[in-house]
This record gives C-alpha cells, structure tokens and sequence, in this order.
C-alpha cells in the first residue's frame, strides 16, 4: 500500500513537471510565480541594502584614520574635517587626536585609554597659522611663557572631541590642521589658534609654508589686540619668536 503511494506520488510529481515543461500557460504561471515569490523580494532587498550599507559605513561606522600616514592624499587636497577625542598634549602647539568617525563612540565603540593600547592608532597634529613658545628639549632651554601655552592647550584641548581641517603633512609626519572645539557656557564653536593668539600664548607663524586657512586676517587683529593689552609672550621686554630660539 505504502509503495502503490509512493508511485503515485512520483507519478503526480512527473506530470506535474511535464506539464510546467510543456504547457506555455503553466511555464508562464510558473515564471511569474517565481518572480512575484523570490525575485522581486530578492532585487527589493539589494535596492535597499545598497544605500543602507552606504549610510551605516559612511555615517554611523567610518573609515579611521589610525595615524597621519594612513590619510589619503585628496583628503588634505580637499582640506576635509574630521573628528576625534584628543588623548594627549605634546608641546604648545601640538597634540595627538584618536579618530572617530562615525556614530556610536563611548557607547558601544570603545576609545583606547592606555598608551599600549593608543600606540600607533593615533594623529600627531600640529596646530596651524601659530607659533606658541617653545618648551625645553635638545638641550634647548624653555621660553618664556612655554608652560602657561601648554596648560592653555591642555585645558582647552585634552580629551575633549575636536574637530580637525586638514591642511598637509609636514616633515615630521605630522598632520597641520586648524581645530576647532566647543567651549561651555553656550558650547560655540572656537579656532583653537585664534583663541591661543588673543590669549597672547602664540604668536602668527611666519615661516616657508605657513597655512593659515583664510583667517590670515584675524589672527593678524587679535595679535595686534594682544601686542597692545601687553598679554602673555607680549609682555616681555625682548619677545624671541619659537623660530629665532630655535636656530640659535
């Protein structure tokens, strides 16, 4: 009994199969079917996988720049902005910067704290347009006012998000950029080298190759404004610029 069904069954499943095979009418009906049941979900679902895929690993995931040198030529050509939390102050004009592009960081993306861990996965930036006092290395003395620049940075800058106009790349595989940070109360966005310069900390950078970013202008009234309030490196009876000190 069992076996005269399973014949059956197998006579059923061939019929049926001749007749998709060669009846136009049920190939047609056969067609349709699978275009309405599978292709169609299928072409739907790559329609909208395509611009999620695009929005998650543009806007929420990013591609992190772990160091200067992983950063693309046509990024600084197109002097692009980027993001990231500064995990550490180096002298009064530089500092190292944790890329974060994207969403979710210091919720379910982790930012390294240690130095083992931040160990080439970080950008040294090299503020642009200024020049702020010299702290003391290669046997060269401190300048006047080093260490009060170098706290001004710290407090405006350390572990704070910051945000990054890339310029070039220097000779020390630096990255020169303008940085920009919202101070509280009201959270405005500041330019971190404007802010050093009116706080008389640096001065306007004046070597071969200086990069100013259009505010040329404005870092030339507030110097003016610091150089006549008498502040910071502009009380100083015989001001030395960090490049003069530099190549005594």
């Amino acid at each position: 009994m069992a076996k005269n069904d399973e014949q059956e069954h197998e006579l059923n499943w061939k019929s049926l199969f001749d007749q998709r095979t060669y009846s136009k009418e049920n190939l047609d009906a056969w067609v349709d079917s699978v275009v309405q049941k599978i292709w169609r979900p299928v072409a739907g679902g790559i329609l909208i996988a395509i611009p999620a895929v695009y929005v998650i690993s543009t806007f929420i995931v990013g591609k992190r720049f772990k160091t200067a040198a992983h950063i693309p030529p046509e990024a600084f050509e197109k002097t692009m902005t980027i993001r990231g939390k500064v995990v550490s102050v180096g002298d009064s004009d530089n500092f190292r910067l944790y890329h974060t592009p994207g969403l979710g960081w210091g919720w379910f993306r982790h930012i390294p704290k240690t130095r083992k861990d931040l160990q080439n996965q970080t950008i040294a930036v090299r503020i642009a347009g200024v020049d702020a006092p010299e702290s003391a290395h290669f046997g060269m003395p401190a300048q006047p006012f080093s260490a009060e620049a170098k706290q001004f940075l710290t407090k405006m800058v350390l572990n704070k998000k910051v945000q990054v106009q890339l310029l070039s790349r220097d000779q020390y595989s630096r990255v020169v950029a303008m940085a920009y940070v919202r101070r509280p109360p009201f959270f405005i966005k500041k330019n971190v080298s404007l802010e050093m310069v009116k706080a008389g900390l640096a001065s306007i950078y004046v070597a071969k190759g200086a990069q100013y970013a259009g505010i040329l202008d404005e870092l030339k009234k507030y110097e003016a404004r610091a150089k006549l309030l008498r502040k910071g490196i502009w009380s100083l009876k015989n001001y030395v610029s960090p490049g003069d000190h530099k190549s005594k």
